[in-house]
Order: C-alpha cells, then structure tokens, then sequence
C-alpha cells in the first residue's frame, strides 16, 4: 500500500504549549519543576500516545488480523494504519516495506540474522564506525565471529571536540566491503554523519548500506526515497512513542530475498511436517502476536510530531543545546565532546573537571533535573576519547529555555558542593 501524505500547512511552534501536551510536566521533584534532559535515551509521552493506547485497551482490545469479530476488525485496521503512518512519516514508498520489531536493536539484528547470513560469507568486510552505538556493533561483530567476516572501523578524528575522520572511508572501502552500517546521528555528541556522501561511495563499491535512525528520525525528516540507503531502523520510545515498539525500513526488492527470521504464526502460508511456505514481507517477519498496542501508540506519536513544523521543532532543540554549551565553558571546568561539530543534533556531552560524572548527576536529580550519566552504550567511543563516561544532556521538543536556566544553575552548585 502506498505511503499517505501529510499536510504542509503547520502552526507555528510553541515549545511552552508542547510541553502541556505531557502530563508528567505536572509534577515536581523534590518541590523543583521537572527538568527532563535524557530524551536521547527515551523520550516522554504526550496525552496523544496515552489516549491512543488506553483507548485501545479500554475500547475495542483484540488479537489482530485473525479474528472476524468487530474489536479484532478495528484492531487490525488499526495496526495496519500505524504502518501506514510510519511509512509516510519516513518518506518510504509503500508501507509493505516498513517491519515492526521490538525496538532498533531487534531491527538490527533482524537484518544481520536474515540479509547477512545469507548473502555475507568469508573474507568479506562490513564497515562500522566509532560513533555506534552497541546495537548496531553487537550484531555485526557476532556474525563475523560465525562467518569469518572481516570488521573494519571508521574511526573518530584525533581532536576530541571533532567527529568521524571521514576522510579515512575511502581507504576502508574495498571491493570486498559488503555492508557499512552507520549511525545518522551519534546518541553521544549529537553528529550526523555525511551519510549522502558515505551511501553513494559504498554503492558505486558494491556495499549495501545500513543507516541507524534511531536519533536522527526524531530530530529531523527523512526520506528513504531520496537517502538511497539499503536499510533503515528506528525505535519507538525515542519518537515519543511506547517501549517495545520499532521497525525496520529495507527496499523492497532485498526484503522480497531475505528470509525468515523467526518461526511462528502469522508469518506463514501453510504449515505442514514436511514443507512450510511463508508470507510476504512484512508479515514474513513479524512471527506471532506483534506488539500491536504499541504499534498504535507509535502510529499516535508518528501523528503527533507531524502535526509541528519540524524545522521549527528542530531549530528550537538546537538553539537549547547550544545556549547550554555556551554556558557549560562559561563556568569553566568543563569538557566538552564534539562541540566543534558543525550541524550536529541537540544533544550535549561533557565532564565535569574532578567529578564523576556519575555523582554529578546524582546531586542533580535531588534538584529535578534528569541526564543521562555513563558510557551511552558506546564504548568503542569511550575507548577512543579515554575517557570513562560522561554527563549527557539531550533535547526534546518540550524543553523550554527554563530548562537550561535550571540546568546550568544546577551545574554551578554541583560544582560549589564538591569544590
């Protein structure tokens, strides 16, 4: 089924306004209003989401593309119609090239599970970056242990407020490079990738390209018609949707050629002892009951954040993160990672001279702010910077300029608290 469009003409953004859509801003901390600055790991949920999902279980709750009744009906009409808006909302041709998994990670693996086994065999290269995050790591490493696959690292500039040393890719890149799997945007620094650049140089070698979406989906539009990428995944809760829910965007042509990944109901034809025949993509890949609430719950969050000018939405985010990191070496004491990167997403990583960063965010939390402390499952990242975490702020579209007023000022007495 072809992709529905969504309309152009938007109303202006107002961050204050978004932010009442979320109803867990109504509460304090420790008598502070709720300073939410982790969205990169997860964001909240607007009333939108809430309601679609409540309204699913309290209305018209049934397992899907199986029953006759009416509440299996609307169910599954339901489900399918959240495929249909991801698709669109992910610029995809049809929605039969969007697969619902888990989350990104299960989308990732899905295709080193099914495409790579199948089509990857010894002595061919996958390359991957410093930038990734474990999901799209783990994976590739996994399968190269299996097949004999050689893994080969695009790795990070030697000046720590800098990214990818992208200049090093045509140097990797061999007629044996049969997958390069690449974040779109670093959950650490906030980069985006020339992924333009890195798609056409890996196809023109013969390499299918696998682009990690999980953040940049979020910040800004994509199109897979226009990207030109192999594979795309991205994860629910980050989109201001449920846990549990996510998908994986790959042509149609490849899905069409991969096989099963798992074994099941609802992905088959007909089942018997001696032959199994399989549906089409996507139900191919989708064995057993789906998260289908959940899928409802992303479809709401899909319409939700179409409904805001996404420039806009974006240029907000970005000017919060970069008025905190100019507050950050303003205080002093601070380090930055990949401050220096230009066009990168909202999202602001530092340490903080002579405290851990994991202390640090404990005083902050008694004065209700909420960041992420630790290694942002990107080790390879950690490594290469030698450091061993950082503090983690990370923008959503409810964050207000009061957010980085509260967050520097809690920045400050951590400092003053320690010394």
């Amino acid at each position: 089924m072809m992709a529905k469009q969504y309309k152009t003409e938007l109303p202006a953004f107002d961050p204050a306004q978004a932010r009442t859509d979320f109803p867990i801003f109504t509460q304090e901390i420790n008598g502070n209003p709720l300073t939410y600055l982790d969205s990169a790991a997860s964001a909240q949920k607007p009333g939108h989401v809430i309601d679609a999902m409540t309204g699913v279980m309290e209305g018209y709750y049934a397992n899907i593309h199986r029953g006759l009744y009416r509440f299996s009906q609307q169910t599954t009409s339901a489900y399918e119609t959240a495929r249909e808006k991801l698709a669109a909302f992910l610029g995809a041709a049809s929605s039969e090239d969007i697969v619902f998994t888990r989350n990104a990670t299960e989308a990732v693996n899905l295709v080193a599970s099914s495409w790579a086994r199948h089509n990857l065999k010894k002595g061919d290269e996958i390359i991957l970056t410093e930038l990734e995050h474990h999901a799209n790591i783990v994976p590739w490493v996994l399968l190269a242990q299996e097949k004999g696959l050689t893994i080969k690292i695009l790795p990070l500039h030697q000046d720590p407020s800098l990214g990818l040393d992208t200049e090093k890719f045509d140097d990797l890149l061999t007629d044996k490079t049969k997958l390069v799997a690449c974040t779109h945007m670093s959950n650490v620094t906030g980069e985006i990738p020339p992924v333009a650049d890195i798609i056409k140089k890996a196809k023109a070698a013969g390499a299918h390209v696998l682009l990690d979406g999980s953040q940049a989906a979020v910040h800004f539009p994509v199109n897979m018609q226009e990207l030109g990428c192999d594979f795309y995944v991205v994860t629910g809760h980050k989109l201001y949707g449920p846990t549990g829910i996510g998908a994986l965007w790959a042509r149609s042509d490849i899905l069409a050629e991969m096989p099963p990944y798992q074994g099941g109901g609802e992905m088959i034809e007909t089942v018997a002892f001696e032959k199994i025949t399989f549906k089409k993509p996507p139900m191919r890949f989708e064995a057993g009951t789906p998260a289908f609430v959940e899928a409802i719950g992303l479809g709401a969050a899909v319409d939700y954040l179409s409904g805001y000018d996404r420039a806009a939405v974006a240029a907000h985010e970005n000017a919060l993160a970069q008025k905190t990191a100019e507050g950050l070496r303003s205080l002093g004491g601070v380090k930055l990672y990949g401050d220096q990167i230009k066009g990168k997403g909202a999202i602001v990583s530092f340490t903080l001279d002579g405290i851990h960063p994991h202390d640090a965010a404990t005083v902050l939390d008694q004065m209700g702010i909420a960041l992420r402390a630790g290694r942002h499952c990107a080790d390879p990242f950690m490594d290469a910077r030698g450091i061993t975490a950082t503090l983690r702020a990370s923008f959503g579209l409810y964050n207000t300029q009061d957010d980085v007023d509260r967050f520097l000022e809690g920045i400050a007495k951590t400092r003053k608290l320690f010394g």
